[in-house]
């Protein structure tokens, strides 16, 4: 309860202040909030979702949910180099993203983040970690790209912003043909 009164607070505040940015835009009929709020009314859902579940089943584990049970967990050995190696890589990977978006984009860097975070975590079975990385790419690029006609960072590098504006392209023309 107390977990989901934080979550709808965030989503509460952010809403709040989405007003001081609220202005329309030419190109994205939406205005500058029409994506944020998105997002936010998603947490919200997200956040309900929780509650629900917690209602239903209580803070109890679920049988067969993807990761580790609390009964599976084993301590982590924090002075082997290769978990504090791996703890650092989690941690910085965003960051590395984040500073990569300027050069490379976000058409061409989020599938390689996206990728390396799922083997970051250990999954190795690499038709795995190529079939989801498709299916979250496709998600963001119909969501942000499609849904929303949000503008992303397209990198200035070639090739990567050559990548990234063939998707423009190839969106521009999927918007045509509705």
């Amino acid at each position: 309860m107390i977990e989901t009164g934080v979550w709808a607070l965030i989503a509460l505040i952010f809403f709040a202040y989405s007003f001081e940015f609220n202005q329309p835009i030419e190109i994205y009929k939406f205005g500058a909030t029409g994506w944020p709020r998105v997002v936010l009314v998603l947490l919200l859902l997200v956040t309900a979702g929780n509650l629900y579940h917690h209602f239903k089943h209580g803070s109890a584990i679920q049988k067969g949910r993807v990761g580790i049970a609390e009964t599976d967990e084993s301590p982590t050995d924090y002075s082997n180099p290769a978990t504090l190696a791996k703890i650092i890589a989690i941690l910085f990977t965003p960051f590395l993203f984040a500073w990569l978006l300027k050069p490379v984009g976000m058409y061409s860097g989020a599938p390689v983040f996206i990728a390396a975070v799922i083997w970051l975590f250990g999954e190795r079975r690499w038709k795995w970690i190529v079939s989801i990385t498709i299916l979250i790419y496709a998600i963001l690029l119909g969501l942000f790209v499609v849904a929303l006609n949000a503008p992303l960072p397209q990198g200035n590098v070639s090739p990567f912003y050559d990548f990234s504006g063939f998707i423009l392209k190839m969106n521009t023309l999927l918007q045509k043909a509705w």
